[in-house]
């Protein structure tokens, strides 16, 4: 089948050699369009060598807020296509309103397409913000041919579109959001930013499950895939770098939502345990977030049900792993759990599925049951195995350095750790740590 004899579905993509009313993938009427070629743009490109001056060096623009630049690895990069993810209200406008700002202070201006809000409402944000309005330009039609047409006009430093599932191509027959309209969008910015140099920001949503909304090509295209997370009714966010073509995706950034924005926190775990008390049912762990390990209190509560079925109720926490925890419980060290509703919470918001939390979860619920607290300065890791063992977990040395640094004395860890600390105590069993903390 060649170029000119190809036929493209415009509703999904599919493809004929030949052209049909229908289309026979998505039983779309009228969709079937002549595939437009492209061998001249092809005939006309030229190859460049990697040596020699041919190939810049990529250029990159900091934003002058230290946890954006390091989640970014140092900046955005020139002709960059990033994709910037997450929950309605969580501040992703207020976030690149900042980054913008930021990038921008020694001149120039970001072209904004207000494609959800008003040119008035942004305007508005920016003033809450204290940010310089002079910066910013207002798109408020989100096709791609103003984009285009305004970009090279107005020659910005950079573009945010706001967001990408607004934006549309008048050229495709679909409605905004389409699976085919984001795909051609992003496809068309990709190359844009490119040929023109300038970074472009898209702001997308996100799905109940947490991922990118929109066609799952939509990652893969772009260079850049962030994502700012948090629970809309605590103050911290976390920046979350999930692909980055032009650096590594270990680092997390931190912030704490205010009134003047999103304020970056030097020390995640101080925060999370601003108000650890030692009490039946609290524990302290360390998950690792990229690189940087942050201490956690977990809270559990455990209470007499009264219905014929006990509850287990989880925040922050993987639920079918609670249940496993309350099983090894029950059987390994014959605790009575049946008749008991529990609750677990990781305090803050924060949501977390390292396998570390295993130990301090069980010791937490155990803490609960018997009435006895666990002491304020004692970390405790380790994933709980279904006999009891205690498995080890990795940057075990990493989550005590923070622990210590934060006034903690005493480590509860996994007897194959290898740990150079002379304060960590190694446990073998569920039932060895229920034993130092006195809750049997």
């Amino acid at each position: 089948m060649t170029h000119d004899e190809l036929y493209v579905c415009s509703h999904c993509d599919a493809q004929y050699s030949k052209w049909q009313g229908q289309c026979g993938e998505c039983n779309a009427w009228g969709t079937i369009r002549k595939a437009e070629s492209g061998g001249g743009e092809g005939a006309a490109a030229q190859a460049i060598r990697a040596e020699g001056e041919a190939i810049k060096p990529m250029r990159r623009f900091g934003v002058g807020v230290r946890e954006i630049d390091s989640v970014l690895g140092g900046g955005l990069v020139e002709g960059s296509l990033t994709l910037l993810a997450g929950e309605p209200g969580i501040g992703k406008s207020t976030l690149i309103l900042q980054l913008a700002s930021g990038m921008l202070k020694n001149g120039g201006s970001a072209l904004y397409v207000c494609g959800e809000e008003s040119p008035q409402q942004v305007h508005s944000r920016i003033k809450r913000l204290a940010l310089d309005d002079k910066a910013f330009l207002f798109l408020s039609r989100a096709s791609l041919g103003s984009i285009k047409n305004s970009a090279l006009k107005e020659k910005p430093q950079l573009i945010i579109v706001d967001s990408v599932q607004t934006a549309f191509d008048e050229r495709v027959e679909q409605e905004p959001g389409n699976a085919t309209q984001v795909r051609t969008i992003t496809g068309a910015l990709l190359q844009f930013a490119k040929e023109s140099g300038i970074p472009i920001v898209l702001i997308g949503h996100v799905t109940k499950e947490g991922s990118v909304a929109g066609p799952r090509l939509l990652e893969h295209m772009v260079d850049v895939v962030l994502q700012l997370e948090g629970d809309r009714f605590h103050q911290h966010r976390l920046l979350r770098g999930i692909k980055n073509r032009f650096g590594p995706t270990n680092y997390v950034g931190v912030f704490e939502m205010a009134s003047t924005g999103l304020v970056e926190v030097e020390n995640p775990s101080a925060l999370f345990l601003d108000e650890h008390a030692s009490s039946p049912g609290s524990a302290v762990s360390a998950i690792m977030e990229g690189n940087r390990p942050f201490l956690v209190e977990i809270q559990a509560l455990t209470h007499k049900t009264a219905y014929g079925y006990p509850k287990r109720t989880v925040s922050g926490f993987d639920a079918n792993r609670l249940e496993v925890l309350l099983a090894v419980l029950s059987r390994r060290v014959g605790m009575k759990l049946d008749d008991q509703d529990v609750f677990i919470n990781i305090v803050g918001g924060l949501k977390s599925k390292d396998p570390a939390l295993d130990l301090a979860v069980a010791l937490a619920v155990a803490s609960s049951l018997g009435s006895q607290s666990i002491d304020r300065h004692t970390m405790i890791l380790g994933e709980v195995g279904l006999g009891g063992e205690i498995r080890n977990c990795a940057h075990i040395d990493e989550r005590i350095a923070e622990a210590r640094r934060l006034g903690f004395t005493s480590f509860l860890v996994p007897h194959s750790a290898q740990t150079k600390e002379s304060d960590a105590v190694s446990i073998r069993t569920i039932s060895d740590a229920l034993t130092k903390i006195g809750a049997r």
